[in-house]
Formats: C-alpha cells, structure tokens, sequence
C-alpha cells in the first residue's frame, strides 16, 4: 500500500517515490513483479479545492484511469505469456512454435489447465474424459430446433453454453454454495473438473449442431474411435455414408488451428469469462459470456487510429472479426483493385482490415504455423482464389511509408483463407475460434477459483463526470432537452407495425 514517505531512511530500491504537488507531501508505493498496486494510490489524497466538484472525490485518494485496460494487469497468472514487442508467445513457458510442432490440442489443453505435460497415462485419462463427454441430452434437439435458419451460429453457440448449465445444478454454486469451486479440496476438484470435461467434450458437439442447424441436417451422434477434431467435422458433414472418415489433411490442420487459438492471455473474451466468473456463477454462464464477447467485431482488433480500424487476424484471437478480413478481400476482388483500395483507406474511405495488432508489434509468431498449414491443406484443396489478392495487398503496404511509419504490419489472413478452402461459411468462422478456446477460458476460470486469498468479484472505479445534485421538475416546467444523442429518435416502422399505428382499438397510447 502507498504510504507517506519516512525521511528518515532511504526508500526500497523496489519502490515508487511520488510526490504529490497540490499538498507536498511524497508517498512511497511498493514495486513487486515490476508491478504497483492500484489501491496504493488512494492513500494519495487532498482537500478539495475551491469550486472543485464533490464527485471527484480528490479527499478519499486517486483513483487510476485506464481506459480499455491498456496498462492493468487484474490478476496473477501462470497461464500464457506474451511478448509482443518480439513476437513470443508461450503456454505455460513453452514456445507456440514447438507445441504446434509436437503436441496436439488435447495435449496442449491439460497443459493449459493443469500446468504440466501430462505422462501417457494422463492423457489418456483426459482424452477419454473429454470425448465421452461429448454427448448432448437427446432434448438438445428441441433446443436447437428452435432457432431460425438464418439464425447466426454464434448467437446459437453463445445460447447453447448457457442452456447447458441448466441440466448441472451441481455445477451451479448459487445452488450449492458459493465454495463449490474454491475449497480446493478432493470433492471439489473433482466438480470442477467434471464440468471441464463436459464443456471441453461438448463444445465440438454444440458448434457441430449449430452448423447442421444452418445446414437443413438432423443432427449425428458423436462417433467413436475419431479425434477431438476428426468427430467434429464427422459431426458436422456426415450424411449416412458407410465407414466415412474425414480428409487426415483437413482434420491435422484443424487441430493444429486449434492448438494455436487454445489462449492467448487476457484478451477481451477471456477477461469477460474472469468478469463473469468472478461472481461465482456457474462455469457455464461464463462461457457463455465469453462466447458473446468473442463474437463481436473488435475482438482482435488493433489500436490504430481510424481509419485503420485493423484487424489482425493470422493467428490472432480473432473471433468475430475474422470474418471481416475476408470480407474486405471479397470487396477488393482482384489484385489490380489493391492500389486503389489503400488510397481509399488513406483518405479514410474504407476500413483496412489484417494490419496491427493491440499486443504484437512484430509478426505474430503463429503466423508462420499457419502458413505452413495453409500449404498443406491448399494441397488438397486447392489455392483459395483470394490468396492473390491478399498477397498483392501485403506486398504493397509494406512498401508504403504510409504503413510502415506507424508499424503497420500486414499479415495474410492464411488461416481465414484455410477455412475458407475447407468450405466453412464466413460466420461460422467465430465458431471456429470459440471451440478451441473454450480452453483458455477454462484454464483462466479454474486458476482464478483455486487463487491464493479466494475470489474477489472484479467491481472497477468509474470516473464520475455527470451533472451534480439537482432537484426534480415536474413535466410542465422542464427545458425540453433535444439532439440526435440526448433523446431517442423516431422508428420507422413498415408493414403489420405500420397497419397498426394507422388503426383504431381500445387501449391504444394517444400520442
């Protein structure tokens, strides 16, 4: 905690000295893992100054801004590191590069979650759990049924994790208490790593459903004998025929894919799941609200300024905003379209997408696995016919000052382009990021509830900054208060909504 300064004695080479110039006075606040603590910064306060606005709160300490948690670390993690600045990323300290190379995803996920490379008997323990685990409720079937057929399978994906909850009341701690998941003991472990089997096994199963729902299909079975990423594309293209196997190509690849998108620390959609979590609902619900938060747009996005709202997608925690690379790509159309298209963006015409990245200011250091998967499943498939394109658009901004100046670094969409040759519809592409991490997710969850100290619900500090005390007015004495963003403005309404706005019936609101 911050503390006023002791004069008499020099401070800890592992300290902060701040001096706060409205009083004088100089703090000492304790450096620990090259990080302060936040709430050091509250011992820091001040008397109000004149016509200073109360809600500022200057008597009760400083409060620390930061906006979209660009310099906030919320927890301590053994999980995944990055360094963005040369292009390194690790699970539980080993390099991305060797697990693509040697592991597969199972593998990599009780790396993830447990801390260490299982033995042989391990893994087989937890493959075994997880794939007997993929089996839905055969009422699952309603459930999906009820969805439109257009119905995005995000939106089906996201519904499907919190409905999976409702079947697992021991899994719920608003049923069971709420050190259902802390105790760290022998029954509770066991709980949680139940419901990690489950949500693990099912995921491919969930997604597959979505996916057949869109199709027009009736569901399948899991089946047995296949790997995590083999039962999944059996569940979602097989058609009735006789000992049908999917392509070894296409399913390497995916698990490949998969390893690669496992975690990739406290990104949006992970941090959503520790905000979630840290509530103590049930792990279901969690997931599920990381689904959401992966399912928008600017997950993966960089922070470069418009117009380069980028995206960088190969090997990024893309989520939702995988699609829009691809879709960008399909508005260029051909290579000779690319010049164009960049003095477009220049001019703050159009939105460049696969350039920049929030944490990489290299290459991302699984683009290259990805590359390199990309040639082996174009093999079979062929060459997506986008990848011309993408590769013009590469080749001309990184000869551009334009880009280069603000270390924009393009990065070919390959792993887009790969499910893309796989035949996967744009929108399902969210999916193909969510299963795999679902991992991460579980392994940030599972950390996060067996910490040292318990779990504290994450409750951030807001920045006040609305109008002070004021006094009610009645209807007929208040300054009418206009503007496109100080009042709702008017719904044109069509069809049946129309008709009706137009007819005359009882209880109808005069306006």
């Amino acid at each position: 905690m911050g503390r006023p300064a002791d004069n008499s004695s020099a401070p800890s080479d592992e300290s902060l000295t701040v001096r706060d110039n409205r009083t004088g006075k100089t703090y000492t606040v304790p450096i620990k893992d090259n990080t302060v603590s936040a709430t050091a910064f509250k011992a820091i306060a001040a008397p109000l100054k004149p016509g200073e606005r109360v809600e500022n709160e200057t008597s009760k300490g400083l409060r620390v801004s930061d906006k979209g948690f660009l310099n906030t670390a919320v927890i301590q993690s053994q999980i995944t590191y990055i360094d963005g600045e040369a292009g390194v990323l690790r699970y539980r300290g080993y390099p991305i590069e060797q697990l693509a190379l040697h592991s597969t995803h199972l593998e990599t996920a009780y790396l993830l979650i447990y801390g260490a490379l299982p033995s042989d008997k391990q893994l087989r323990l937890f493959e075994s759990e997880v794939m007997s685990h993929s089996f839905v409720h055969a009422d699952a079937e309603i459930f999906f049924r009820s969805f439109r057929y257009d119905a995005h399978p995000m939106a089906i994906l996201t519904s499907a994790f919190a409905y999976l909850g409702s079947y697992y009341s021991e899994a719920n701690p608003s049923l069971q208490g709420q050190k259902l998941f802390t105790s760290g003991d022998k029954f509770s472990l066991e709980n949680m790593d139940r419901q990690i089997f489950r949500i693990i096994g099912k995921a491919t199963t969930l997604a597959a459903m979505a996916y057949r729902v869109r199709q027009g299909r009736e569901f399948v079975t899991p089946p047995a004998g296949l790997s995590y990423t083999g039962q999944f594309l059996y569940q979602m293209d097989h058609l009735g025929q006789k000992d049908y196997k999917p392509s070894p190509v296409l399913e390497k690849a995916l698990d490949v894919l998969f390893l690669l998108h496992a975690d990739h620390e406290l990104n949006a959609s992970a941090t959503t799941v520790l905000q979630t979590g840290s509530s103590l609902v049930d792990p279901y619900s969690a997931i599920a609200a990381g689904c959401a938060s992966l399912y928008g747009p600017l997950h993966g996005k960089s922070t470069a300024l418009w117009p380069l709202r980028s995206l960088k997608l190969t090997g990024n925690d893309a989520g939702g905003a995988n699609e829009a690379v691809i879709r960008m790509l399909i508005s260029i159309g051909s290579p000779e379209n690319v010049p164009a298209y960049l003095e477009a963006v220049k001019r703050r015409e159009k939105v460049l997408s696969g350039f920049g990245h929030r944490v990489y200011k290299t290459s991302d250091p699984r683009s290259f696995i990805i590359r390199k998967t990309a040639d082996e499943v174009f093999k079979v498939t062929g060459t997506d016919e986008l990848l011309e394109t993408a590769m013009a658009l590469h080749d001309a901004a990184i000869k551009d000052d334009y880009f280069v100046k603000r270390r924009l670094a393009p990065n070919v969409d390959f792993c887009g382009l790969i499910y893309r040759a796989m035949g996967f519809p744009l929108d399902f592409f969210p999916v193909l990021f969510a299963v795999p991490r679902v991992v991460g997710w579980l392994a940030h969850w599972r950390q996060m509830m067996l910490q040292e100290g318990g779990v504290k619900i994450w409750r951030p500090r807001q920045v006040y900054v609305g109008a002070g005390k004021r006094d009610y007015v009645p209807i007929g004495k208040r300054v009418v208060v206009q503007g496109p963003k100080a009042a709702p403005l008017p719904v044109l309404h069509s069809g049946m909504s129309k008709r009706t706005e137009l007819a005359e019936f009882t209880g109808k609101t005069k306006l």
